[in-house]
């Protein structure tokens, strides 16, 4: 499988990375660099710039894109969308430390969601940093640390485009995720060389002993069920899970916090989304006597929990891309590798046995309009009016459950949310989808509280008259917190600190940053102006207060 990159006579293979054809001679570090960059598709670098990257920018290249975010921890998110949605890396330019430090927050997010991402940040000119200058990092390295696969500031100049390259590579190879780059700013005009060709794999088949291992419990088992998680439609491998689920009767679930959109929503073999909680997990797979978990770790949980980690009886198995996931896995037979490779093997086995066809979901009922109005009756309606081919990025952690049974995602590549749970993602990372796909609707789904911590990408989406659609469902707190507190002892009626979001105008707000908005309090204004947003040919933030 081929993904197209921008430059049409590159492409990136899933098997091999061709990076340049030239021979190496002598350029500066800054030639060298933008070449390469062109090689990989690497033509838009998301940044937030300081004194010290300045020189990265001398003599911009004409074929470059630079896309400016005003607060870093949003230039990270517009590149891990874009990442996401393209297929390939995403290049961000942060300043020295304290511009990684604002980033931090949204780097554990793409070290999470496995973004491939190449991480750059500017460093006072070597020769100044023996006297501690002013606004040095002095350990950078270890600064993005351990949020990133790989971390170096180059020994010479000369290494710095050599850095470029593997940077990339680690990058892209599974498990993929950020890596970071540390750059002096006197080495962008000294002489380095152009990189030379080499070709690296980029898919890792796993074992074909584990495969038949799990193909054979598989095979043998009465009730299968499979829990997918994001790396099914990270790892391309979306049509193959269908497949396996329909030859086995296999019912699905989504695996808990996952991030996309691993299984349709819609097919008669989707069970629902597993909680993060380990006792609920273990009742809602009971009575099943295999569980395949494909492209998720086994299992994610969000509060402490207490006895087994599947049901007494039952076989675990596990398909993943990543070894240190796979290392903390309490049970079973796990398959470390390719989830689309592992899966194609699979399918590749002698046709099972027939089992009978499990019964299908249940779906929710429809919602009545109420004022104020509630979530699911504004999801609900947002997922009967928008566009067939509408890409959703959600972050509103207290919705989320309403968003699943309210909203059917029925495609790969379709949704897109954080696997970190950090705040600040949802609002660049639409930005940087729509930036990705601009032949496609993108809608972000946000809380309130959420939308606060980048706001200031609603300034870059005006500025790029992107025209996606921030829907802010404004209940007026941290819900999420009120929601948790009494797990961890407080009273019923017990008043929360520090959650109550009391006097923010998100009109204005949008306003001020160069969208056009609008507040929605009545059920019969929030399909006209869903209806407004869809064709409009700039962003719009629509403001509905829930209850």
């Amino acid at each position: 499988m081929l993904v197209a990159v921008r430059n049409p006579a590159f492409q990136i293979s899933n098997a091999f990375h061709p990076v340049m054809e030239n021979a190496p001679h002598s350029v500066s570090v800054r030639e060298a660099v933008f070449a390469l960059l062109r090689q990989l598709g690497l033509t838009i670098i998301f940044g937030n710039p300081g004194s010290t990257e300045l020189p990265m920018f001398r003599s911009f290249p004409d074929d470059f894109r630079y896309v400016l975010g005003l607060q870093e921890a949003a230039v990270v998110g517009m590149a891990d969308g874009y990442a996401q949605a393209s297929g390939n890396a995403s290049l961000v330019s942060l300043h020295s430390a304290a511009g990684v430090g604002n980033a931090m927050g949204n780097i554990f997010t793409a070290f999470k969601n496995h973004t491939p991402m190449m991480i750059t940040a500017g460093q006072q000119a070597r020769s100044n940093l023996p006297y501690d200058p002013f606004l040095a990092s002095l350990q950078p390295t270890e600064l993005p640390r351990p949020y990133v696969k790989w971390s170096i500031e180059p020994a010479r100049p000369h290494d710095v485009p050599l850095a470029f390259a593997r940077a990339y590579f680690t990058a892209m190879l599974p498990p993929r995720g950020p890596v970071f780059i540390s750059i002096p700013a006197d080495d962008w005009d000294q002489p380095s060389e152009l990189v030379t060709e080499r070709l690296v794999s980029n898919e890792l088949r796993p074992e074909p002993r584990m495969i038949e291992r799990i193909g054979d419990a598989l095979d043998q088992s009465e009730r299968p069920v499979f829990v997918a998680g994001a790396g099914v439609d990270r790892g391309h491998a979306f049509d193959d899970v269908v497949r396996l689920a329909e030859i086995h009767n296999a019912r699905v679930w989504t695996a808990p916090m996952c991030g996309r959109c691993g299984f349709p929503e819609n097919h008669p073999l989707f069970a629902g989304f597993l909680p993060a909680a380990r006792e609920k997990i273990v009742a809602l797979l009971d009575g099943h006597d295999f569980i395949f978990v494909i492209g998720a770790p086994a299992f994610t949980y969000h509060v402490e929990g207490h006895g087994p980690h599947i049901p007494h009886g039952a076989t675990l198995c596990q398909l993943i891309d990543d070894p240190s996931t796979a290392s903390w896995t309490p049970a079973g037979t796990i398959a470390v590798g390719s989830i689309r490779l592992g899966v194609v093997d699979l399918l590749a086995r002698p046709a099972p046995k027939q089992r009978a066809r499990p019964a299908s979901r249940e779906l929710a009922p429809q919602v009545e309009s109420s004022t104020p109005m509630s979530t699911a009756f504004v999801l609900q309606t947002l997922d009967k009016l928008r566009p067939g081919a509408s890409l959703v990025v959600e972050e509103a952690p207290t919705a989320r459950p309403v968003m699943q049974a309210c909203m059917t995602f029925t495609r790969s590549q379709s949704f897109f949310t954080m696997d970190s749970g950090g705040l600040g993602y949802g609002m660049p990372a639409a930005v940087g989808v729509a930036i990705a796909r601009p032949d496609q609707r993108v809608i972000a789904i946000l809380g309130d509280g959420s939308s606060m911590y980048s706001i200031q990408t609603l300034w870059s989406a005006a500025q790029l008259k992107i025209p996606a659609v921030f829907l802010i469902l404004n209940n007026g707190r941290y819900a999420a917190l009120q929601e948790f507190a009494p797990l961890f002892g407080f009273s019923p009626g017990e008043p929360v600190k520090g959650t109550e979001l009391l006097g923010i105008d998100f009109v204005k707000l949008a306003q001020g940053l160069g969208c056009f908005a609008s507040r929605v309090e009545n059920p019969s204004e929030l399909e006209p102006a869903f209806t407004r947003a869809f064709h409009s040919t700039s962003p719009v933030l629509i403001e509905v207060a829930i209850a």
